[in-house]
């Protein structure tokens, strides 16, 4: 999947769901609400949110409205190479307004999509070079600025590990994790993916995963609960992201589990009735 830039209007009834590419809704014409993880907030002309990829998220827009929506793959041109520090910019949902100077960008980008659509499909690189200027300019607004012995002070992980672990069935924001750690939430990013080279959001779901592959192991839960203890919203958004993180199933660890335990248990069976 490339990177793709679309124009249009939110169903004004209240839809939900997650992807596994990161997106940015900036408002055209009218406005929009969205609940990203729990953070929630309105876009109106000129005004965006960033939702990081796998965030189930609502949304609905009022009226006539019209989004521009940006579509970034993690390996998009605009995320890789000399542009991964752009990555950064979805390490946790927010709202942004967007200045004087990237107001008349969005200006151009849009006239450009328009022009170039009544000539036919608008050519990918194309697409992913205007994403690529765009991402660059809301990085350099929206980065934190923090400076200071407190930018190098060093996150207590271990710390951190128990206080996840004892609240995996709650839907984390940054925000939470970074009150835990008494930063404030950019320093916090910053420093985290410093120290483990992942953003917060990737750490928390791979210790989501590893706990619901040791339920999958050693209880007999059913899926559903199974998601539920782990922080995922439904059955069908564990089993996605543990298929992408493992390379198959939840019911294929399972599965491998029951055939290893099932001879052992018939061993067991046997010299008990000798």
């Amino acid at each position: 999947m490339s990177s793709a830039i679309r124009q249009i209007p939110l169903d004004t009834a209240t839809r939900h769901h997650s992807h596994d590419y990161h997106q940015i809704v900036i408002a055209l014409a009218g406005r929009a609400d969205f609940d990203i993880e729990g953070l929630g907030g309105t876009i109106e002309a000129f005004c965006g949110c960033i939702v990081p990829a796998n965030h189930l998220h609502y949304y609905a827009g009022t009226g006539n409205n019209r989004q521009l929506i940006l579509d970034l793959p993690d390996d998009a041109l605009a995320l890789t190479g000399h542009h991964h520090e752009l990555a950064r910019l979805f390490d946790a949902p927010r709202f942004f307004t967007l200045d004087a100077p990237l107001k008349q960008f969005l200006g151009f980008v849009v006239a450009e999509m328009n022009q170039l659509a009544l000539e036919g499909p608008v050519p990918a690189l194309h697409q992913e070079r205007l994403a690529t200027t765009l991402l660059g300019s809301l990085h350099a607004r929206l980065a934190g600025d923090e400076t200071g012995e407190m930018h190098h002070r060093r996150i207590d992980l271990r710390a951190l590990d128990r206080y996840i672990d004892d609240h995996l069935a709650r839907r984390f924001k940054v925000a939470d994790l970074a009150a835990f750690a008494c930063l404030s939430e950019t320093h916090f990013t910053e420093r985290f993916r410093a120290q483990t080279g992942m953003s917060p959001w990737q750490y928390v779901m791979r210790r989501r995963l590893e706990a619901s592959r040791q339920l999958l192991m050693r209880s007999r839960l059913p899926l559903s609960e199974i998601a539920a203890l782990t922080g995922f919203a439904h059955q069908s958004a564990l089993s996605r992201a543990y298929r992408k993180h493992y390379g198959h199933p939840p019911s294929q660890t399972r599965r491998h589990v029951s055939e290893i335990s099932s001879p052992n248990l018939h061993h067991l069976t046997a010299k008990s009735a000798h």
